[in-house]
């Protein structure tokens, strides 16, 4: 049986094996725990794949950019570079970057391209938008598929992010491997039981988008419509609570402990409240906004590429 007091607080003179076991093990309960680092962007893509292998794959390669980041960290970790994470905070900026990113993703996908500022507009004098685009969020004819690529880039982002379970891995689990060559895999197997993990959510939150009655196109609008909202607003709301912690990161501090040993579940603090706002309020709100959305339109339209006209 597994001693949570070890896993949690190691001690010193382990053998490699057992760092690694408990790298994996750490990962295992960052992975299956409320993180603002994983559960809202893996939700996010995980529900735009509306499909239960797609969401597998969309944990793996979300889970993959980030693995390659915690590696690079408790290799830090081990040479000592890792100490600017005690000097500095850098949980605002990264919240900032984060959801820059997640909005940018999020306007693909209800847009149909990357957003850019309209500059040949201001120098012609032309309006950028139509008066229609302003009214209506999804206007395009058709949705396009969440970019599993920026998943990856989101994974290597958000393992920048620091909290408990990164800093047994960097600061005590590390610097106990005997060589230089065998620090990466510290965070490599701490990612790994990450992965495990976040394929699974990533499963049962693609399973969400698969409503009863609904037709392949339904699904596949629900999903797609539902990602795109959720990347855009949560990316919006990660960038605005980064852009005030990195302001006032004294407010870090402030939670309310559950009693629970374990992190993530050990107290309800900002980041507790990221996860509940963009998956239990942004994610479920678009869900229930794209269920309505349904019954007046075709979702056949936004799900498929408009055929092409004949030639002449």
């Amino acid at each position: 049986m597994v001693d949570l007091g070890i896993i949690l607080n190691p001690p010193s003179g382990l053998t490699l094996s057992i760092i690694l076991l408990i790298a994996f093990i750490l990962g295992l309960l960052h992975g299956a725990t409320p993180d603002e680092h994983t559960w809202p962007i893996t939700f996010s893509y995980a529900i735009g794949s509306y499909s239960t292998r797609q969401g597998m794959k969309a944990g793996f390669v979300f889970s993959a950019g980030f693995t390659a980041q915690r590696a690079l960290l408790t290799t830090l970790g081990f040479i000592g570079l890792a100490v600017i994470y005690t000097e500095y905070n850098l949980d605002g900026p990264v919240y900032i970057i984060v959801g820059i990113a997640m909005a940018v993703a999020g306007w693909y996908v209800l847009r149909g391209r990357y957003p850019h500022l309209p500059f040949d507009s201001w120098l012609r004098g032309k309006g950028h938008h139509s008066e229609a685009a302003e009214r209506h969020p999804i206007e395009q004819s058709h949705l396009n598929q969440v970019p599993l690529r920026m998943a990856f880039v989101h994974g290597l982002i958000a393992g920048f992010g620091f909290g408990a379970y990164a800093t047994i891995i960097t600061f005590v689990l590390a610097p106990e491997v005997p060589g230089l060559i065998y620090a990466p895999l510290v965070g490599l197997f701490f990612g790994l039981g990450t992965m495990v993990m976040q394929i699974i959510f990533g499963a049962l939150f693609a399973s969400f988008a698969r409503v009863k009655k609904l037709s392949e196109d339904d699904v596949c609008y629900l999903g797609r419509s539902t990602a795109g909202r959720t990347l855009y607003y949560g990316g919006l709301l990660f960038a605005a609570v980064g852009a005030f912690l990195a302001v006032f990161p004294s407010v870090l501090a402030y939670s309310i402990s559950t009693g629970n040993p374990i992190p993530n579940l050990d107290s309800i603090g900002v980041s507790t409240g990221l996860v509940l706002a963009v998956v239990g309020g942004i994610g479920f709100w678009s869900m229930w906004r794209g269920v309505r959305e349904l019954k007046a339109i075709d979702s056949g339209r936004y799900c498929h590429p408009a055929p092409e006209a004949p030639p002449g």
